[in-house]
């Protein structure tokens, strides 16, 4: 049964070069499907000119928080329009980030909820970015309720994971998972319910533990899909399924086959 990568930049720019290949060694890998997030409104184009060129591939509009300084209160009525034109899976990449700075607090809220209404108002799923902000960022979830969507890369801990799965929040796990130091996603990963799981490459950022130093890409994802099976004590295959339903549910692809 194929794959599906949740969150990998796939626009980004360092695949400029070699894009055809890093799609081809995916797919040579069983993963069909690949959602790509975006994150300034300058990239919207992209994000959909490269969804266009190749099968399988969802994208995704948003402004996310990491790039706050770029975004203006007029992107928000251009999101607008992007979503009820390009009629995109999900509304993001979004969310709140204080993990260097809390000076722009107030703007990232502001930027944020404006998201999940618009999420609500075009009956979308969220792609939720979070760093250092996971307790409020579920109080806001929890304001905007009722809304579907993933907290991508997600590093709370065993009871916010369970809080947000009760929301109807799916977890997308990244290579972070397969280092022995992260313990704390090891024992959430273990124990969220089968329903609350996504697995994501978040690719070309953060490589895996076997590729430290590389640029990373959405074929690595087979080897933290190994190290989630392990930890759930279910085969890959599996784990695959149960992955598989989670996509289809959350982004709304076509019937599952």
């Amino acid at each position: 049964m194929p794959l599906i990568d949740s969150h990998c930049h796939l626009d980004d720019d360092r695949y400029d070069q070699d894009r055809d290949q890093v799609v081809e060694r995916a797919r040579a890998l069983g993963i069909d499907r690949i959602v790509i997030p975006s994150t300034t409104a300058n990239r919207w184009p992209k994000v959909k000119q490269v969804a266009e060129s190749y099968e399988g591939m969802f994208p995704a509009y948003g402004l996310h928080p990491m790039f706050i300084e770029q975004h203006q209160v007029a992107h928000l009525s251009e999101l607008d329009e992007w979503l009820e034109r390009e009629k995109p899976l999900a509304v993001g990449e979004c969310g709140v980030d204080f993990y260097h700075s809390r000076v722009d607090e107030k703007w990232q809220i502001q930027l944020f909820s404006e998201q999940l209404q618009l999420a609500i108002n075009h009956h979308l799923p969220v792609i939720v970015h979070v760093r250092k902000a996971m307790d409020q960022v579920i109080g806001l979830l929890k304001k905007s309720a009722p809304i579907t969507g993933v907290i991508h890369s997600f590093s709370g801990s065993l009871q916010q994971a369970l809080q947000l799965v009760d929301l109807g929040f799916k977890l997308g796990i990244a290579a972070t998972v397969g280092f022995e130091r992260a313990k704390k996603l090891r024992s959430v990963v273990a124990q969220v319910p089968d329903h609350g799981l996504l697995i994501e490459s978040d690719a070309p950022d953060q490589p895996g533990v076997n590729h430290r130093g590389e640029l990373n890409e959405p074929a690595y994802i087979v080897e933290h899909l190994a190290t989630i099976a392990e930890l759930r004590g279910i085969s890959e295959s599996e784990l695959i399924g149960i992955l598989r339903q989670n996509s289809y549910e959350l982004f709304k692809f076509e019937k599952v086959v």
